[in-house]
Parts: C-alpha cells; structure tokens; sequence
C-alpha cells in the first residue's frame, strides 16, 4: 500500500446533510525513514516559516500618516529612537522636519459620515434597527426597523449635507437560503448555526434605498426599478446637496450598470449607463464609482467601453463626455484629482503588466500622458497624496525589494526627505542568500505573451535538471505576476526553490493584467477551461527556453481559484503534471456564491455547457499523479461540501489521494496558533516525498 492509501478517516454526522470528513495524514515507513535521513531541511525550513509567518520577520511596516487638514505636514506613528517608546511625530512637508506630537494636542479627526453635520447626533445600526442617538443626552430616534417577519440588514448610512435628512441602503435577506456550520464548542455536542448563503442561480439579498428626516418621519424609498432575480448596489451617496442622491445600480449579472441621480421628491434620472455581453465590473471594484469634480457640475468615471480601463469625464447630466486617458493602455487605479491645477493622477503601467506607475492628463482632456514616477525605478509604486495634492508619500517596492517611503513634492517629484527604507528587511534578505526572482516573457504564439516570474535554488546549476514547481491562481480576481514585495506567497516560495526547485508562476488570459479588457474577457462564460490550456502553454514555452528544467517532475499549486485550477492541471492535464496540492479548492462552480461565479460564469440555467466544462469533478476520472487536498472545517468561503463532493467521487473511482482538512479554519487557514507554518510543512512534505528535490544530471531520462 503506498502513502497515498492510508489515512485515518474521522465522521462526525450532524444535523446537516451528509457528514463532515476529517482526515488526518499519517506517512508511511517510507516517508518516516527519508525524513530521517534528511532532517536538516525540515528544521531549516520550519525556522524560516516561522520567521515569516508566527513573527512577521519579512512583514513591511504599514506605513498610513494622517494628513493635516491644510496640508502642511503629516503625522504618523515611529518608534522613538531615545526612549524606544511609540511615539506619534508631526512631518513638516515643507522642510522634511519632523517634531513629537504634543500628547496633549488632538488628532486631526477623520471625517465620520455617521456624525451629523453639527456633531450633535450619530448613526447607528443596533439590534437590525437604525438609530440616530442624540450625543449629549443618549436619546435615541428609531430611524428604521424591519417587520418582524423580515432578516434585514442596514448599510452605509449617511447625513445629507445639511444634516436633516438620513440616507440609507436596506438588505433584505429574507429569501436567501441558509446553510448549517458547526460552531466549535463542547467536543461531544457542538452548536449548529444557520448562516445566510446566497448560492449561484438562487435568491439573493433584496436591496432598496431609503430617505428619512432626521426626526424619523416620513421614510421614502427610492422607486429604483428592480427585476425578480434582484440588483446589486455600488456608490450610494448624496450628490452634492441635500436633495439629489447618487445611486450606483448593477444588473445581477454585472453586465449592465446605471448611475441614477434621484431626489428626494421620487424623480429619477440616469446620467450614465454602460452594457457588456460579459461584464462591466469584475470582482475587483476597479471600475465602481464616480467622484464628483467642479463643485458637482461634473464627475469623473471609470468604463472598459472602448475596449481599455480608461477614465472619462462628464458633466453632471451625462450630455457631455470627455475622454481623459486616451491610448491603448488600461488604468490600473485611480490616485488623486488636482482641480486647482487641472489634473487628473492614475496608475498605469503600458508597457509592462508587472509593474505600477504613477501617471496624470489634464483634468479637461486637452493634454498628454505623462509619468511622474522616476524612469529608473522599475518596480511598483504608490502615493498617498496631501489634501491638496501638492505633497505625497511615495511608497515603491519590487519583488525581492523591500518597500521605501519618501515625502515628495509630487511637482517634478521632488524628493523631500526619506522616511522608511525597511534596513532590516533587507539586512534579512542578504542573510538568506535566496537568489533573485527573474521575470520572464513567455511566448507562446499567436500573438500571445505571457508574464511570469521564477526563482532558482541558491546553488542553481545550469548544466543540470531541477524539478519544476508551479504557483498557479489564473482566474479574474488576481495576478501572480507583480513585482512588488510580498506578491505571491513570494517569501513561502523562496523557502522551496532553496530546497532544489524552480519555482515558478504565469499569468495566463482571464487574469485580471492591465492588458486590456479582450485579455480579461477572454474566459467569459466558462472558469478553467482556457486557464488550463494556456498554463500548460506557458509550461512548454518555459521548458523550451529553459533546458534546466526537468519536465518529468512537474508539480503545480494553488489556492482557492488557484486549488481550482491545480485540479484540473491534474485531472486535464495528467502527462504534463505529476504532483499537485490544491489548497481550498472550488471543483463544482455551481455551488459557489452567487456574488462572484455569477459574474463570470451566469447560472447553470442560461450557461449549462459553462459549468459543465468548468467543473474539475467531472475529469476527476483523469487524475494519474500525486494530488493533495488541503481545506478548512470552518470555511465560509468555497465550502466544505463543495470539496467533499469530489472527495465522494475520488473515492467512488478509486483513485489514491490525499486530504488535509483543519478543523474549523476558514478559507485563509490562518486560525489557531501555527497553523500557517503547518499548511506550508504540510506542503513542502508532500513536494519533497512525491517530486523529489535537487538536481539531476542533463543526461538523465
């Protein structure tokens, strides 16, 4: 019987359908005995994990001044160097100075939507009602309240400007189904909680939009027209006076999106409207919401409808619009808006997905592109911009650079003074001796190149074969492929490629890479069917150019989507995979929340081809390699249940496997006091004993 054959199996059945599994890995003599013959590389590697993930040895500070309202400085928390005490330090932007903050001297106060305009009341949501609580005397006004029969939830209440009216987002939840979670408790009779899931193809929340005098009375809903399959609800804010509100409203699909100016007298019109057979917002918010320039008269919005993430302005009734970012490059992020000296700051990166530069164009379309971040500084940058926009901290980073932060003057970018350049990071960085992450274009033709990043063993050999690991993610919420520290489990997968791997990640179609809106449409309709072919591409691409890798030992990770994605390298792909470990995956989409699989994949309804191709379980019959399943008891994410049903069918076509499963940790299996280091030891034990590590001679078969 080999390893994969034997575990323990533990069933506990509940109130809930089915059981839930846990299995617990026990090696066999033969893992025993190589693990005793090396043992120098799991203590090596266990003293590294802990240095990354129980004490954060590889963490970078946050780095989040508060601005002075005027502009003139910043004040930030640091350690003082005299007392070695945390000490909060006023930063001149003029001069660079820096004095303490007097202890006795408020803090510049954020601005709090829930505190009415003259400080004398506050918003609260308490026991599903919706409160303004008078702060002088405690007095409450019921703002809103729910019939008895109706699971509702109040969001993002606001004061209008002239504080006499609340605005205010109701979730119904009524219809959404619930499922059962065991709640950790007594060992022998746990608790059973009902939470509300919206599945894809069910009910989800219904959403509607109140106004109500600050005194209670007289609640008015918005009549915003809402289908039967329901809405979902983006920026929702009063426009600019108190009596217009801005409403952002998106089909269910996310195919479709309207920004709607409403008053409160129930009249309603859209000053902007955009459609896409695929979508007009993914999952990353990129594109949500508008902000409002010349004192309300415009607004600036962000839109992929020529085919690129551009921004455009317009004018407060939608008539007049302006291209603002013209070219064929996509707008990563918005940063700041200048009015005063007539510029428009973005992020951008045309000619390299990787990275992240700070850009501006005249507020009023009639100039040209240009970079504010230095040439020389390739990698990936942010700003956090005075109220004014005249000064910013400049934060900038790479791969295997720690972050610097540096008050500038954001005109010529003038470097003020330099605030955090993370020494000890990079002290740390030498003490490892870890090579260097190289970034490589991967072509694999018909015009299609790829980003990918790899790592070498610190005593890399290119005369010889080394075994290939892959960290795979590849679907439309995220990119591996950044340079910029701590992308990518990068600290975890410098830890491998010194124990004799390359490690490597590609971005492949459908990731969501500033290149344009086709690149990230592409997988429209159907999650891991291309993502698969065009991983197994950029595999074969990277082995051609590179003749130091072994193609006969590839093994292939990931987490969540990236769990995915390792299922059906394996089950698609099996001559070309030979190990994988799929960390919380999601092998049957159709289970998955509404919220996100419905915005690139529909319902099983309209889309039955989609999920059946996408659906790992149904090509689990595929499955020759070595494959490791690690998920969560607790998850609230891609659902045990999810992953048990292609345990079910593993098991009925008797295929060996493994199965990790930690009692009630959720979907980032960080709970409990070192259970990250055990996730990664688990893995890097399971690397070692199924794709052994280090090299081989060229020759070798």
């Amino acid at each position: 019987m080999s390893h994969s054959d034997v575990f323990i199996r533990l069933s506990v059945r509940t109130l809930l359908c089915g059981a839930i599994s846990v299995y617990l890995l026990v090696f066999t003599h033969e893992l025993a005995a190589q693990i005793t013959d090396a043992p120098d590389w799991q203590s090596h590697a266990e003293t590294r994990l802990k240095a990354i993930y129980d004490r954060g040895e590889f963490r970078a500070k946050n780095y989040r001044p508060t601005w002075l309202p005027d502009s003139s400085g910043f004040i930030i928390e640091e350690i003082d160097p005299k007392t070695k005490q945390a000490t909060r330090f006023l930063h001149e932007a003029s001069s660079g100075q820096k004095r303490a903050w007097p202890s006795d001297e408020k803090m510049p106060a954020p601005e709090s939507e829930r505190l009415s305009p003259a400080g004398t009341h506050r918003l609260v949501v308490r026991d599903k009602k919706l409160l303004s609580i008078n702060q002088a005397n405690q007095q409450e006004i019921l703002l809103a309240a729910p019939a008895p029969d109706r699971f509702v939830a109040y969001r993002d209440p606001v004061w209008s400007p002239d504080g006499s009216r609340v605005l205010f987002i109701e979730a119904d939840f009524t219809d959404v189904r619930q499922r059962s979670v065991l709640v950790p408790g007594d060992s022998s009779y746990p608790g059973v909680e009902k939470h509300r899931f919206a599945r894809v193809g069910g009910p989800i929340e219904q959403l509607r939009v109140g106004v109500v005098n600050a005194d209670g009375q007289q609640l008015v809903w918005l009549p915003i027209e809402s289908p039967s399959e329901g809405i979902y609800l983006g920026q929702v804010e009063w426009a600019g006076n108190s009596q217009e509100i801005l409403v952002e409203k998106f089909s269910r699909f996310r195919d479709q999106r309207e920004f709607l100016l409403a008053t409160t007298t129930e009249q309603i019109k859209t000053i902007f409207s955009e459609s896409n057979e695929a979508w007009v917002e993914s999952s990353q918010g990129k594109n949500s919401g508008l902000v409002w320039i010349q004192e309300g008269q415009a607004f600036v919005v962000i839109t992929e409808k020529d085919g690129w993430r551009h921004a455009y302005r317009c004018s407060r009734d939608g008539n007049e619009v302006t291209l603002l970012t013209s070219g064929n490059y996509d707008l990563i992020d918005r940063a700041v808006i200048d009015e005063k000296r007539n510029w428009y700051y973005f992020y951008a990166s045309p000619d390299d997905a990787t990275q992240k530069y700070l850009y501006r164009v005249p507020l009023d379309g009639s100039g040209q592109l240009q970079r504010m971040t230095p040439p020389d500084q390739i990698g990936t940058h942010s700003y956090q911009f005075s109220p004014d926009a005249t000064w910013a901290i400049h934060t900038y980073s790479t791969l295997d650079s720690p972050p610097t932060h540096e008050l500038i003057e954001v005109e010529g970018h003038r470097v003020v003074s330099s605030l955090e350049s993370h020494d000890d990071l990079r002290e740390r960085m030498k003490l490892i001796g870890s090579r260097p992450a190289e970034f490589l274009k991967l072509d694999i033709g018909e015009g299609l190149v790829f980003d990918a990043w790899m790592l070498k063993p610190r005593d890399f050999d290119p005369s010889k074969k080394y075994p290939l690991f892959i960290y795979v993610y590849g679907e439309p919420h995220l990119q591996t492929v950044l340079n910029e520290w701590g992308a990518a489990q990068i600290d975890f997968h410098r830890v491998v490629a010194d124990l004799g791997y390359i490690v490597v990640s590609i971005d492949n179609r459908g990731t969501p890479a500033p290149k344009g809106a086709a690149w990230r449409r592409t997988v429209f309709g159907c999650l891991g069917l291309l993502s698969t072919e065009e991983q197994e591409a950029g595999l074969k691409a990277l082995a051609k150019g590179h003749p130091f890798i072994d193609t006969s030992r590839v093994g292939i990770w990931g987490w969540s989507g990236g769990g995915s994605n390792t299922l059906n390298a394996l089950f698609r792909k099996p001559d070309s995979y030979h190990v994988g470990i799929a960390v919380v995956p999601k092998p049957q989409p159709h289970l998955y929340n509404a919220w996100f699989q419905e915005i690139f994949m529909r319902t099983r309804e309209v889309n039955p081809d989609g999920y059946q191709k996408a659906a790992a379980i149904n090509y689990a019959d595929g499955l020759k390699g070595k494959l490791l399943i690690i998920t969560g008891s607790g998850e609230t994410n891609t659902h045990i249940q999810i992953i048990e049903g292609l345990v079910d069918r593993l098991i009925a076509l008797g295929k060996p496997f493994d199965y990790m499963v930690y009692p009630n940790r959720d979907h980032g299996l960080r709970e409990g006091d070192g259970t990250q280091v055990h996730v990664r030891m688990l893995i890097l034990r399971y690397l070692m004993q199924n794709l052994p590590a280090g090299p081989r001679p060229a020759t070798h078969p």
